[in-house]
């Protein structure tokens, strides 16, 4: 049963005791609002007759005050919706409630799904390929070039005065690789950072973001950057493919002597003559391994070690120029469209 048949069975209970002679002398105008609701024949014949003067006054009464009937009429609805709201509350307030979950769910799928659209995806894959590929460099290459110097100093060079140049190069280059670890842990949070500013600012999701000419200009800047860089990074990698190639020298002699190609020829004229590549110079003893020595090298911890890591510290450094070049794309993207987006809003743009 509705709400609005209980008050009207409310109504019709009231008015067999009589209760409505004393509501009618307080408003008037609730006969006229309460006329359709009156009861049977059966219900109200002892009461028509005692009240159908007074309802008659009462209702010329009410045509005279208009203004007073307006403001009584708008407070009886007020009641009545204050009835209703008190008859179906609880399931009002069930309602509500779960309304109130559904939109705050609503709210942080929208959220999520805000943020997930501004990520750059592009500069993120760039920047995990970046670092893993600067610390595998870094790394390898540092431990590599340790034990180079190690295997020379031990079986090639037994003088300390002929692999001096050697040694220093050799400190040069791990402070280098410091640096080099440095600068692109600051640079690849930077290049991160810009991706996330520029893809919000190109899929419009924040509309405070303003840019200038100097904002485009930093990021033309970082499209130039990169692009040095990953040259940089290109030489370095063709550098770092030298030591494997040496390695890989030695490492092919040591096989060729346990091949039955070998069992021709005295393994003792089976060499490896490290002058050759300008490691030590000409006038260096002994400067070559030859036979039983040089297989004895072969089986080092030391070459072992140095050989797979100067491999990886290879694979490091062309991970890193991929990731470079996967940031010069989408760093070039996105000027271009800040440049396309400055023209058409005037001087200004989202950034």
């Amino acid at each position: 049963m509705s709400w609005h048949q209980r008050h009207k069975r409310a109504y019709r209970k009231a008015l067999e005791v009589g209760y409505f002679q004393a509501l009618y002398s307080m408003y008037p105008s609730a006969i006229q609002r309460y006329s359709g609701w009156h009861a049977d024949e059966s219900c109200r014949n002892g009461h028509r007759d005692r009240t159908t003067g007074r309802e008659e006054e009462r209702e010329n009464e009410a045509t005279d005050s208009d203004s007073e009937t307006e403001e009584e009429s708008s407070d009886e609805s007020q009641i009545e919706c204050d009835i209703s709201n008190m008859d179906i509350s609880e399931e009002l307030r069930q309602y509500f409630a779960q309304t109130e979950r559904h939109r705050q769910e609503l709210r942080c799928l929208e959220c999520c799904i805000k943020c997930l659209g501004g990520v750059p995806y592009a500069s993120l894959v760039a920047t995990i390929l970046c670092f893993s590929g600067v610390a595998l460099f870094c790394g390898c290459g540092h431990v590599a070039l340790t034990g180079t110097v190690t295997m020379v100093e031990n079986h090639f060079s037994r003088i300390t005065s002929d692999h001096a140049t050697l040694t220093d190069v050799v400190q040069i280059l791990q402070y280098i690789i410091y640096g080099i670890a440095c600068f692109f842990f600051l640079y690849g949070i930077i290049l991160l950072a810009e991706g996330f500013y520029t893809t919000s600012a190109v899929k419009e999701m924040h509309s405070e973001f303003k840019t200038t000419v100097c904002g485009r200009c930093i990021s033309a800047m970082f499209v130039f950057l990169t692009y040095i860089l990953g040259l940089g990074w290109l030489g370095i990698f063709g550098f770092s493919a030298v030591p494997v190639f040496l390695f890989y020298n030695m490492w092919t002699t040591c096989g060729a002597m346990k091949s039955p190609i070998a069992n021709l020829t005295s393994v003792d004229n089976i060499c490896v003559d490290v002058r050759q590549y300008g490691i030590i110079p000409w006038n260096a003893t002994p400067g070559k391994a030859c036979g039983s020595t040089l297989s004895d090298i072969c089986n080092t911890s030391e070459f072992y070690l140095s050989y797979h890591l100067y491999i990886v510290a290879c694979a490091g450094a062309g991970a890193t120029v991929i990731a470079l070049l996967i940031y010069v794309m989408a760093t070039t993207y996105n000027f271009a469209v800040l440049k396309f987006k400055s023209y058409d809003h005037s001087r200004t743009t989202k950034f």
